[in-house]
């Protein structure tokens, strides 16, 4: 790879910069960073970027990529390629596979997969064994493995003893373990939020205090066992918002995410049985939408995760009740953040890059990319102001279950760069 991007917006706010710069890599490494124009060979391809942005690569800490066991809806290699389409480069994958991702051999295997990727996929491990919730996982031999965080993801630890034993054992690793807040008895066999909506349209709904309820515990929970390492995954309501911004208060280490489609849609999407807006957690309400973006804006709400969740094609059409839940979102984050919340002056873009870069990878205490001379480029290069319509069928993700099909966007990923390769996006 010899790029060179001439005249580009660089912005690394761990490194306090936010300005034109001319970048060159070369040989797997960033071989110049200023305001000079360097000497380079006729061989280099010169991209001008006086309409792009360059940030530390994008991560996200929240994505289904189904492998093992789920290969018909997506695999390492299909999600990983979404991923880079939508200028990630990096991402947690979560552990609701079969088998369950509760065993070194798995993270292994997820590992061995993942060789060589552009992306780098990091495993969340499992809090409980087959995510049963009755004993605990191998929690340091998993440590030991490569897992970044720990979770019974995609159904909720619903023990409050067996979630302070997993706060406890793990104490003197300081290991982060996450949590999909629902308490499981309101919830059974919802198909939406609970309230007008789903009044109006005959669906059992999914009260917002059944999330609000489980953050409370385990903030709780965290306190009680000694301030440990606590994330509330894909939060979705004004409650959990104010609960989450209370326990930083009060010093606890209390983080949280939310998804675009959490600060996008509300429940109305759900109207005429749009399976496509079937979520778990459920679409909200105005207000909670309302709370979320003063929570990113505020500082609440640490970063943004896609909660990538592909399904095959007969899992999303049918009856709305027996519809799977979730959406695919790598490829339509950058967009949806840039629009609905650079563009509508909700966040500044140094804001938005870092709830889109900086803060997962401080939450997961992983290396940041570094944007100067002699670093190995870990790059996102994209154009803010540049209007496209989304087209789920150059998506490179195997499934294509999103509602944000047709849905014109300001904001798109150009490239993507990492491990000495460079994804130009194919939107």
């Amino acid at each position: 790879m010899n790029i060179y991007f001439s005249n580009i917006r660089v912005i690394s706010p761990i490194q306090n910069i936010d300005e034109r710069l001319n970048i060159h890599i070369q040989e797997g490494l960033i071989q110049y960073v200023g305001k000079y124009t360097p000497t380079i060979s006729d061989k280099t391809r010169i991209i001008s970027g006086s309409d792009l942005v360059c940030s530390p690569g994008l991560f996200d800490m929240h994505v289904h990529l189904r492998e093992p066991g789920h290969e018909y809806k997506e695999t390492i290699q299909t999600g990983t390629l979404a991923a880079a389409n939508g200028g990630f480069t990096g991402v947690v994958c979560m552990p609701n596979t079969s088998p369950a991702v509760d065993s070194v051999a798995v993270i292994e295997y997820i590992k061995s997969r993942s060789k060589g990727n552009l992306v780098d996929v990091f495993p969340c491990a499992t809090m409980t064994k087959s995510r049963e919730g009755k004993d605990l996982a191998p929690l340091l031999s998993l440590i030991e493995a490569g897992a970044v965080m720990f979770s019974d993801d995609g159904s909720c630890l619903e023990s409050a003893e067996m979630m302070r034993r997993a706060f406890d054992y793990t104490a003197q690793w300081d290991a982060l373990l996450t949590q999909h807040c629902e308490e499981h008895s309101m919830t059974r066999n919802f198909a939406m939020n609970e309230g007008k909506v789903s009044t109006e349209l005959g669906l059992k709904g999914y009260p917002t205090v059944a999330e609000d309820v489980i953050i409370a515990r385990d903030i709780l929970l965290a306190e009680y066992c000694g301030n440990r390492r606590y994330h509330a995954a894909h939060i979705s309501t004004k409650g959990a918002v104010r609960l989450v911004r209370e326990a930083k208060k009060r010093g606890q280490r209390v983080s949280c995410e939310v998804t675009p489609h959490h600060f996008v849609l509300t429940d109305e999407s759900v109207r005429g049985y749009n399976t496509n807006a079937k979520m778990n957690p459920p679409l909200r309400t105005i207000e909670d939408v309302e709370a979320i973006i003063e929570g990113l804006a505020d500082g609440t709400i640490d970063c943004i995760a896609t909660d990538h969740a592909p399904h095959a094609i007969h899992e999303k059409q049918c009856e709305f009740s027996n519809a799977a839940n979730g959406i695919t979102g790598l490829e339509t984050a950058l967009g949806l953040g840039l629009t609905y919340l650079v563009h509508s002056k909700k966040l500044t873009l140094n804001q938005f890059i870092e709830k889109m870069s900086v803060n997962p990878r401080k939450i997961l205490q992983i290396p940041q990319p570094i944007i100067s001379v002699g670093e190995i480029p870990n790059l996102t290069i994209f154009a803010p102001d540049e209007q496209w319509t989304v087209n789920l069928e150059l998506s490179c993700s195997m499934s294509k279950n999103s509602p944000f099909q047709g849905i014109i966007l300001t904001g798109k990923p150009k490239f993507t760069i990492n491990n000495n390769q460079i994804f130009s996006s194919k939107f």
